[in-house]
């Protein structure tokens, strides 16, 4: 799927994070653990950061000075309702121009949209708009080798790509970043997470 299907998909499901069901603490510990590298706060940036705004309540709340960015104008409209005063970038994170550093990124359960043949250059892209000592915490497939899927969700299709955790590994070593903390924290499922630093 171009990162336009994807755009589309969520903008047919984004009432979803609406839900009372929704379970507004999913990767709020994993965060809590991320800024525990940070001896301050300062700007920070949450990429794919969708409707439901729980991670740039984190962020606020630990006086960062957030920003978000999504593809998906349905998802981003929740997101403005929410947080008036944030804010928001409409962009392809393959394309976008980052407008400054930041202390802090976010890409939670979002980069893996990205197309395959993308995801590492994106991943540098990120590490390199680190401020010095910023901390990135992202979510990946933990598979071995490059592997890509397209499946049903609320009906809509989305895909998931992942290159491989030590293709991932590789990519920080290479973009100046040390990798701080990686868990399969939803085991036996391949659900991944990263917090890497930047030197």
């Amino acid at each position: 799927m171009t990162p336009e299907q994807i755009a589309s998909s969520y903008n047919q499901i984004a009432q979803h994070w609406d839900c009372p069901e929704f379970d507004r603490g999913n990767g709020i510990q994993q965060h809590e653990r991320a800024l525990q590298f940070l001896s301050g706060c300062g700007k920070a940036l949450d990429v794919g950061c969708g409707s439901s705004g729980r991670i740039i309540d984190l962020l606020l709340k630990h006086g960062f000075e957030v920003e978000g960015l999504d593809i998906s104008s349905g998802m981003l409209k929740r997101a403005k309702q929410r947080h008036p005063n944030v804010r928001f970038y409409q962009a392809d994170i393959c394309t976008w121009e980052f407008p400054k550093s930041y202390s802090f990124i976010s890409a939670w359960d979002s980069i893996w949209h990205v197309p395959l043949n993308q995801q590492l250059p994106v991943l540098r892209r990120i590490c390199h708009r680190l401020a010095s000592g910023g901390v990135l915490i992202f979510t990946t497939g933990g598979v071995n080798k490059p592997d890509e899927v397209t499946n049903p969700c609320f009906g809509q299709p989305l895909y998931h790509a992942a290159p491989g955790v030590s293709a991932l590994l590789s990519t920080l070593e290479q973009a100046n970043c040390a990798c701080r903390h990686l868990e399969y924290d939803q085991y036996p499922e391949n659900h991944v997470y990263v917090i890497a630093q930047r030197a």
